[in-house]
């Protein structure tokens, strides 16, 4: 019989080169908020699968960026732990950004014991002339790296992934119930489903200066009834997400609602509330409560 296999596997890189997609990939499940914007993770999500033999426990984790906000702060907090607790770090790039970006964490990479899977995403937007010479560089950049192109998008060369990270697992039990598939709570998934909405439905800054709190969730027979809050920084930006006769906001939260149902396979009944926040981003309080900084 063969021995359990268990441990921590971290996803990291920049934004927008398609963690959360290959997350989603590799789970099985649309764990994580997929959108063309970048920074659209902003915590650290846990997808779990299980074999007979093995229980891998993902981490998507919010784009490596240079803090702005307390906020962003307490996100790169997030990254940072992903360094220390990993059995197996997936490093993510793409074949469009410049390979040293944020050089300090690939020498960060680099120095780790836990062995590193690098993605190359994106493959299908290149040649294949210039993906061996990016290979080739990054060979420089991280020479204990396994490398490994893939293209999330087409869902292609995706089975090496699982089968490299399996066989560096180590041995042991496994961390979360067999029938787990996440850390979250049902509460999270649709606060970060009717936030991926308002990143999709608009533009400029209203995404980045908004947040969702879902301050009710209740299971009734055939029917999941969610109240929620939408925080944004300025009036201006309340009416931004109304839009004129409130078509802007029904629409989105339409589309979340109809989400929501296809994740939760229940009908719901979804209630929303915009509040102006002034500087919510900077807030240590709010954000202990929304769970971005320690003491929440």
């Amino acid at each position: 019989m063969k021995a359990h296999r268990s441990g921590f596997v971290n996803i990291i890189g920049n934004p927008n080169v398609g963690k959360s997609t290959l997350m989603n990939i590799l789970t099985g499940e649309k764990l994580s908020v997929v959108t063309a914007k970048a920074q659209t993770t902003r915590h650290r999500i846990m997808g779990i699968i299980n074999g007979e033999n093995y229980q891998i426990v993902f981490s998507d984790t919010p784009g490596i960026i240079r803090p702005k906000y307390r906020m962003q702060e307490g996100m790169m907090g997030f990254v940072q732990a992903s360094l220390t607790d990993a059995d197996v770090i997936v490093y993510v790039t793409d074949v469009v950004e410049t390979p040293d970006k944020n050089r300090d964490y690939l020498d960060k990479i680099a120095a780790m014991k836990a062995p590193v899977l690098l993605l190359i995403n994106k493959i299908d937007l290149t040649t294949q002339e210039k993906l061996e010479r990016l290979c080739d560089t990054w060979t420089l950049l991280l020479p204990n790296a396994r490398i490994i192109p893939v293209s999330a998008k087409e869902k292609f060369n995706i089975h090496p992934v699982s089968d490299a990270i399996i066989g560096w697992l180590p041995e042991g039990p496994a961390y979360f119930p067999k029938d787990e598939i996440s850390d979250k709570s049902d509460r999270f998934f649709a606060s970060e489903i009717l936030r991926g909405k308002i990143f999709e439905n608009y533009r400029k800054e209203i995404p980045y200066c908004s947040e969702v709190a879902v301050e009710s969730f209740k299971e009734e027979t055939g029917i999941i009834r969610i109240h929620a809050v939408i925080f944004v920084e300025r009036e201006t930006q309340k009416s931004i997400l109304i839009g004129k006769k409130g078509t802007a906001l029904k629409k989105t939260v339409t589309e979340a609602r109809k989400e929501m149902e296809l994740f939760f396979a229940r009908k719901v009944f979804l209630e929303t509330f915009i509040k102006v926040h002034k500087n919510w981003r900077n807030n240590e309080m709010y954000l202990k409560a929304g769970g971005y900084l320690a003491g929440s």
